[in-house]
């Protein structure tokens, strides 16, 4: 049974790397240190760092109980293992089982400890816009607002769809999203550039196969007192508009959209999806205050027009990924050469393996 021993050898040194990236004794300890913290009764006399405490203490909780759960896979991967050496071939489904189990939750504390930015723990704001392919890229550009809910959702994330512009026959022209949660610019930034859809046009009378694309900005959602983003009222210009466009029941059909223009760097934000114009406006600033803090970010490292990182023509010869869905079916990112031959589920919000493939291919060019 050499195979199941080296399967388990192979695991069982990636549970320990895994104890090493998330560093059990150091959780253990700060653990205790805001558990007694939180227990104080003066702890809410301060609410914005008891919040932010409080967020910490979770993180460090699902953290212990990630290695918890890997240690106690890899001793029912161990019994197995012992099991099946010993003659019991009926374990060998239940080792493969654990075994798949223990590797998916290995998979995600490995793409953890590739994300070590300064804002990969934080919430994105992210938009999509339609490129180069007339209907098709505005249909495009909906099946990518649709696989980056379904993504977020999946992670257990909150998806806040603020502003969509409607297509001018179908799909979307922009849309400005917010996910919230933890790793979420992280693991989104790593979608971040052009996306090529290949597939036989629903919009062709003659049934021809259609190139078109779409692209995805992200930046993070930074707290606007600790990035120190003051906004002069007198350089704002604010637009209220009905609002309108391919949200279906989340988009208020009222006088309440707003849309605010900050004169000195011409940035355009704009929200639609809360119940008041007052709402809408709060959104909108938010969002308003992380384009100026990325822009700042950026401006310090001498790159204005690299605002949220590279730009690039929505078209052809740009994209990081092409989605084929004829002649044949395949999802190809070009940047780690991962592949996947389900479309539909990639569609659907299955990326996490195109995110941990990507990592991986990034910190290999920085070593």
């Amino acid at each position: 049974m050499a195979d199941y021993k080296d399967l388990f050898d192979e695991t069982s040194a990636r549970v320990k790397a895994a104890q090493g990236y998330l560093g059990f004794e150091r959780l253990e300890q700060e653990y205790g240190l805001l558990e007694a913290e939180i227990s104080s009764p003066q702890f809410w006399n301060d609410p914005d760092n008891a919040r932010e405490r409080t967020k910490k203490f979770g993180q460090i909780r699902q953290d212990l109980e990630t290695l918890n759960t890997l240690t106690t896979l890899l001793e029912e991967l161990e019994i197995a293992r012992d099991l099946i050496e010993a003659g019991d071939e009926e374990y060998r489904e239940e080792f493969e089982k654990v075994l798949n189990d223990l590797v998916s939750q290995l998979d995600e504390v490995e793409m953890r400890s590739l994300l070590g930015g300064e804002f990969d723990e934080g919430d994105a704001v992210c938009e999509i816009h339609a490129g180069v392919g007339g209907t098709d890229a505005q249909d495009w550009a909906q099946m990518m607002l649709r696989m980056y809910q379904r993504f977020a959702d999946s992670e257990g994330m909150e998806f806040e769809l603020d502003d969509v512009t409607e297509g001018q026959e179908a799909g979307i022209l922009s849309a400005t999203f917010i996910v919230r949660g933890r790793f979420a610019y992280g693991y989104l930034a790593a979608e971040k550039g052009v996306h090529r859809l290949v597939r036989i046009s629903p919009f062709d009378a003659q049934r021809r196969r259609q190139t078109s694309f779409a692209s995805l900005e992200v930046i993070p959602l930074i707290d606007s007192d600790t990035a120190g983003i003051v906004i002069d009222e007198k350089d704002l210009r604010i637009d209220t508009y009905r609002s309108s466009g391919a949200g279906g029941q989340h988009v208020n059909v009222t006088d309440s959209a707003v849309r605010i223009t900050h004169l000195p760097t011409g940035a355009v934000v704009s929200c639609q999806n809360e119940r008041s114009q007052l709402q809408n406006k709060a959104k909108a600033m938010e969002i308003l205050r992380a384009k100026l803090a990325e822009r700042a970010r950026i401006e310090h490292k001498e790159a204005l027009e690299k605002i949220a990182g590279p730009q690039e023509d929505v078209s052809w010869g740009s994209q990081i990924r092409s989605y084929v869905l004829a002649p044949y079916q395949m999802v190809k990112d070009h940047r780690s050469e991962y592949e996947d031959g389900n479309v539909q589920a990639v569609l659907d919000g299955n990326l996490k393996h195109f995110v941990l493939q990507y990592l991986k291919c990034r910190r290999s060019q920085l070593n």
